[in-house]
Formats: structure tokens, C-alpha cells, sequence
């Protein structure tokens, strides 16, 4: 009788039980239940986002299919739709935020090892915000822009390994701005973003921390210019100028000196305009970091893409709060798992083998071993011919 464990079970490692009993005893469930404890709940959640489940009912057919493999994979209680139903709706959503918080410190540290794109000394961060659609029949309480509902993520992306550093879920209608009030701050760390991040009072503390900012700016801006730096237009650059914000309450809000650096991108025919506190990296560099933006924006898309972002098991605030942050853990756990056991493959490759394998008792590198995952992309015309046609 083979006594290992499923591929789910090792997936789930990465979260050791000490780490997460002490989650669960912080955010304790009002009238708790034995049928579902508070791992088998998001372990379920989890096996749901690795193997793409389509409903409660789904996954209790699938889980219950399979019945004597719960106890290897983790799963102790009962699978039920309505014990999930109630976990969903009742169980605290700040339970499975923390329990990601760990998760992204983990991966973290796996990944810090990883050589930076870039070559300057200090972390890369990227911030920004995406919006998850929801249907205004089913989810109400969203009610965004009359006809709308949706919430929204707040992500700060490490890019030494396209690793969440931190996350936030609230309502659509706030703005993305206040996610600097509670982002960490690294000091000799890079943050970039986007002009919708814009807000002087709160770079300048990100500036105070010591910490670098690379933000693109408005056509409005207001400023004078100190001291104009030569720059080589052949490669793209237009400016490199030391200015100061003119009007009462922006030099109020950042009363220090600002580089600003005017770049052209002949591929996307744009002018863009970068404002940053640092003055020793080549102005090139910093038009470069701006463009390693783009990965939170590849982040974005994937995991709406692959993972379970588009249809809800629960129409309550609080089970969709679970399911959102199950998607992030799911993330993490497959990042964690490639990068300890030195898995092929990207990470859609991976989570693909994964979710039809997620119940087989065989260890994952074994499992990798014997999928021959293919790194070139092959452009095949003719897909099927039969006797000539």
C-alpha cells in the first residue's frame, strides 16, 4: 500500500501547521465547526483554484470521488457544499489574508537569490491596482460606476521573481493612491508606478524613508526647472532636468528637488515623463525601470486568467474576500514548490500538470521528471491531415 502523499498535500508544505494555527487562533470563527475545520477549508480552496473547480457541488463531486485520498492530502473534515457554503460566508476572509502574508514573506526569501534584471544594488517594486468584475445582479453590495460591481487589488509586486510583497482587498471606488499609506517600506528599495499613484505628500515619505520612487507624471505638472543635464537623443532620451513643484501646496507636499526625465518610445510612439528622487542612476536606467512595470501588469492578467477569479462559489463580501485571497496563496504555493524543488517549466506549465494530477500519490519532482515540457513554441499549419486532405 503506498502511504505517500498527494501532489496537494505537498503543495500545501510551503504553509507549516504552526504557522497557520497561530492565523487561525488571531481571527477565531464565531460558532465553529468540526465537520470543516479551518485547514481543511482552505486547503479545499486551495485544491479548487489549483484544478480550476466551476462550483461548490463540483467540488464536492470531485473530493468526494476520491474520498480515501482526503486523509493524504491534508483534508480531514467533511467536504460538504453546505459546510463550505457556511465556512465561505462566515469564516473571517482576514484568516486566509494572513495565512498569504506568510506566503509571500516565504517566497520571498526563496527568491532574493535571484539575479536582478536591472544589476543596481536594492529591490524593485511594482505597485498597482486591478479591478475584479463581478456581476451587479449576484453581488449588489459592489455597486460600482451605476451599472458595475467589482473590487479592487492592491498589489505590490517584487519583481526578483514576480512575487507578491504585499496585497490589499477593498471597495472599487477607492483609490488606488491610498495603497502607499499600507505598502512596507524598504529603505535603498525601488518602487514604480503608474501616474494614478501620483500624490506628493505620500512620495515625500517614501522619500524621507529613504527609499527611491519612479512614477510617471501628469501633464499638468507644475514646476520650475534648476538645472538641465545633457542627454543623447539617438537613445530615446529628450531630458534630464532637476526641477522644484511651484504652487503653495505642492511645495508643501515636497518641498526637496525632483528629477524629471522626458523619454520617447519609438515602438509605442510616446513621449513619457518620468519623475524619480534618485540623481545617480543613468537617466536610461530609470526609463528602464519604468518599463519593468509592465510585469505587475502580466501578473494581473495571469492569475485572472488561470486561476478561479471569474466565477464566485459565494455571493457574500466574505466569501469573496476568501476565494480572491485563496487565489493569491494558490499562486504562492506553486512558486514556492517550482523554486524549492527546482520544478521545470513555467508556472502555467506547472499549474497545468498539477491540476489534473493534484490527487496522485507521487512525489513532484518524479512527477516533472517524467513530463517532457517543451520550451519552443511550434507553428504547425496543418494540424490534422487525413489521406491528403
Amino acid at each position: 500500500m503506498n502511504h505517500g502523499k498527494t501532489v496537494l498535500a505537498q503543495i500545501l508544505e510551503a504553509i507549516h501547521p504552526e504557522q497557520f494555527r497561530r492565523c487561525a487562533q488571531r481571527h477565531p470563527m464565531r460558532r465553529d465547526t468540526q465537520a470543516l475545520s479551518a485547514y481543511d477549508h482552505f486547503a479545499t480552496m486551495v485544491f479548487a483554484q489549483l484544478t480550476y473547480r466551476e462550483s461548490l457541488r463540483d467540488i464536492e463531486a470531485c473530493l468526494g470521488s476520491r474520498r480515501r485520498l482526503l486523509y493524504r492530502s491534508g483534508i480531514r473534515g467533511d467536504v460538504k457544499r453546505c459546510n463550505l457554503a457556511y465556512a465561505n460566508e462566515h469564516r473571517d476572509w482576514r484568516l486566509f489574508a494572513d495565512v498569504t502574508a506568510v506566503l509571500m514573506r516565504q517566497a520571498r526569501r526563496l527568491y532574493r537569490d535571484q539575479p536582478a534584471e536591472l544589476g543596481f544594488e536594492g529591490d524593485l517594486f511594482a505597485l498597482d491596482a486591478t479591478l475584479i468584475e463581478l456581476s451587479l445582479a449576484l453581488f449588489p453590495w459592489a455597486r460600482w460606476q451605476h451599472t458595475q460591481a467589482a473590487m479592487k487589488l492592491n498589489l505590490l509586486l517584487d519583481l526578483r521573481g514576480d512575487i507578491p510583497a504585499f496585497a490589499s482587498l477593498n471597495e472599487a471606488d477607492r483609490h488606488e493612491v491610498k495603497a502607499l499609506d499600507e505598502i512596507p517600506v524598504y529603505a535603498g528599495s525601488y518602487y514604480v508606478m503608474d501616474r494614478g499613484f501620483l500624490d506628493f505628500e505620500r512620495l515625500a515619505r517614501l522619500s524621507s524613508a529613504e527609499a527611491w520612487f519612479v512614477i510617471r507624471a501628469k501633464s499638468n505638472l507644475d514646476f520650475r526647472v534648476e538645472l538641465s543635464r545633457p542627454v543623447d537623443r539617438a537613445s530615446g532620451l529628450r531630458c534630464d532636468q532637476t526641477i522644484r513643484l511651484r504652487g503653495y501646496l505642492s511645495k508643501r507636499r515636497y518641498p526637496g528637488p525632483l528629477r524629471r526625465i522626458r523619454f520617447y518610445d519609438p515602438e509605442s510612439d510616446l513621449s513619457l515623463v518620468f519623475l524619480t528622487n534618485n540623481f545617480e542612476l543613468p537617466a536610461l536606467t530609470v526609463a528602464s525601470i519604468y518599463r519593468e512595470r509592465w510585469q505587475i501588469e502580466l501578473f494581473f492578467r495571469w492569475i485572472k486568467q488561470h486561476l478561479r477569479l471569474r466565477g464566485f462559489f459565494s455571493n457574500h463580501p466574505n466569501g469573496v474576500r476568501v476565494q480572491i485571497w485563496s487565489a493569491i496563496s494558490a499562486y504562492l504555493l506553486v512558486a514556492i514548490a517550482k523554486r524549492e524543488l527546482a520544478l521545470p517549466g513555467s508556472l502555467h506549465q506547472i499549474l497545468q500538470i498539477i491540476s489534473i494530477s493534484a490527487l496522485e500519490k507521487v512525489p513532484l519532482p518524479e512527477l516533472f521528471a517524467n513530463n517532457h515540457i517543451a520550451t519552443e513554441q511550434f507553428d504547425i499549419p496543418i494540424q490534422l491531415e487525413i489521406n491528403g486532405f
